[in-house]
């Protein structure tokens, strides 16, 4: 079942914006769908208005049931996605937020901006608590390493900095010649950092010194995200593009330092790309695109499992999956959809959508 809510940025709604912390209750914001899908799973929730005034461009997951979500409309969003209600909202940024970042060490929460700047927050906390300043374009990727000590950002200044969580003060960082970023992750258990940009360069540094120790054959087409695996021997990038030109996600040995797999059935640019949590016997990889479709895909043998298809949405901007095998999925036109992985056919269908 899928319900939309229009083009979010066509209708404002004017009496909560601009409170700071505003929270909704349930019973103010969600009705319950009556109709069981087609698995006889519990009834899909959808929520009388979005969480969000404006698209949703990027998540972060907290724990099962809890979705951290930023958007154009300038607030970062947690809601309770099993309870359906607004937990807080943080306002601050003066352009709008392009991606969030949950610590789960310190628990603290950090957006990025339009506005060159990086702040984080707490949960029952509407002010700032830290500001990170010191790029001179919007910055486009943030990620935290294991024990949540540095914060590293990208920007479209040519820009990758890794900054002291604790003084906010940046400790290191690297300038590359037309190296726009378009994202960053930690690799675990290792002192490498993964970096894509517009330059359709995805390049591996030693963040001891932030040098760049090794580049993988240019790809044809930007490199729109990444994420690493668990067990931080891969890693996943995805390809802008154009009528199914590339639109591909491409699979990264980070240990023999080559391009292993590429994941090709999108039709326009894919915007997100994943690795699920090892649960199922399979390892699979999740993506999102400008086709309004998220797709499962077997890594190893590259069989596409599941495509889901959310018409009208518009670009589907991020995904996140949690260790019970749901998901959110963010978009232009419809707020965030929740949805849940079946472990025996790895077919999903929608729970929820605020």
């Amino acid at each position: 079942m899928l319900k939309s809510f229009g083009k979010l940025f066509g209708r404002k709604r004017s009496s909560k914006k601009g409170r700071k912390g505003a929270v909704d209750t349930a019973d103010d914001d969600n009705n319950e769908a009556n109709d069981k899908n087609r698995h006889g799973a519990r009834a899909c929730r959808i929520a009388k208005s979005p969480v969000h005034e404006d698209a949703v461009v990027h998540l972060s997951a907290v724990e099962p049931g809890l979705c951290l979500s930023c958007s154009k409309d300038k607030s970062a969003a947690l809601y309770d996605f099993e309870n359906h209600r607004l937990v807080d909202r943080w306002t601050g940024h003066e352009r709008e937020l392009t991606k969030i970042q949950h610590g789960k060490t310190c628990d603290n929460i950090f957006s990025a901006s339009r506005d060159k700047s990086v702040k984080m927050w707490k949960r029952g906390n509407p002010n700032c608590l830290q500001e990170f300043n010191g790029h001179d374009l919007v910055v486009t990727a943030i990620d935290l390493n294991h024990d949540d000590s540095w914060l590293c950002s990208g920007s479209r200044d040519n820009h990758v900095k890794l900054w002291d969580v604790n003084t906010a003060q940046c400790i290191m960082e690297s300038s590359i010649h037309r190296n726009l970023v378009t994202d960053v992750k930690f690799v675990p258990h290792s002192h490498l950092l993964v970096q894509t940009g517009e330059d359709k360069e995805v390049r591996l540094f030693d963040t001891r010194t932030m040098q760049v120790i090794h580049s993988f054959p240019r790809k044809h087409y930007i490199q729109m995200a990444c994420d690493v695996s668990p067990d931080g021997l891969f890693c996943v990038t995805c390809s802008n593009g154009f009528g199914g030109k590339g639109c591909e996600a491409t699979l990264w040995d980070l240990r023999g330092r080559k391009l292993v797999h590429e994941y090709s059935d999108h039709g326009e640019a894919v915007e997100s790309c994943i690795f699920l949590p090892a649960i199922t016997e399979k390892q699979i990889i999740a993506t999102t695109s400008r086709d309004t479709t998220i797709r499962l895909w077997d890594m190893n043998t590259r069989e596409c499992l599941s495509c889901f298809p959310v018409p009208g949405s518009g670009p589907l901007t991020s995904i996140i999956c949690y260790d019970d095998l749901s998901l959110c999925v963010s978009s232009f036109n419809q707020g965030i959809i929740s949805l849940q992985l079946s472990p025996s056919d790895y077919s999903l269908h929608q729970t929820g959508q605020f």
